[in-house]
């Protein structure tokens, strides 16, 4: 992957207990993609490329994304999220819904990164990620989706939503 000045990694809702109805298609397509999220995201890093972490905060209400990382990394899948749990440098938002940027502070965060393009990773798909990849362009940024490092609780729908963010809303669809 090679990033630009003005890039950001956005990894979106990778803290996930999988304790939920399409928790198990979820995590299944977690274990398939993680190798490419993880490259991802250490690239990032060692790029100096900034890793933003948006994650939902599962109608908690109480913005404690740590205690949400070790709910997580104890979780079903937590061998596959340990791998990918944010570090001290990088910043962790909190959503309640399916766009990142949605009552969120994302905007003012990326402004004051001078970010111009993100690119997304996580899950789901066909979900969070497009959704918030549209937002981004609604914001004024470009976005990528990389598409091999998103996961899905469809991969049917998630074809049509990525071919939907590419045609309809201008996102480039990579993959790594």
């Amino acid at each position: 992957m090679e990033f630009e000045r003005g890039d950001a990694v956005l990894v979106v809702d990778v803290l996930n207990d999988f304790d939920h109805e399409d928790g198990a298609e979820l995590l299944a397509s977690f274990r398939e993609r993680a190798a490419v999220m993880r490259e991802t995201i250490r690239a990032a890093r060692t790029s100096g490329i900034p890793v933003v972490y948006v994650n939902d905060d599962h109608d908690r209400w109480d913005s404690d994304a740590p205690r949400l990382a070790r709910d997580a990394a104890g979780g079903k899948g937590g061998d596959v999220v340990t791998a990918l749990l944010p570090q001290p440098e990088d910043a962790v938002l909190l959503k309640h819904r399916y766009s990142a940027f949605d009552h969120t502070s994302l905007d003012i965060l990326l402004g004051s990164l001078g970010i111009e393009r993100i690119l997304l990773v996580g899950g789901a798909t066909e979900g969070c990620v497009v959704q918030t990849a549209i937002d981004a362009r609604e914001h004024g940024l470009k976005a990528s989706i990389i598409a091999d490092a998103c996961a899905t609780t469809d991969s049917g729908l998630e074809e049509v939503a990525l071919r939907y963010a590419e045609q309809v809303g201008g996102i480039r669809v990579v993959r790594s």
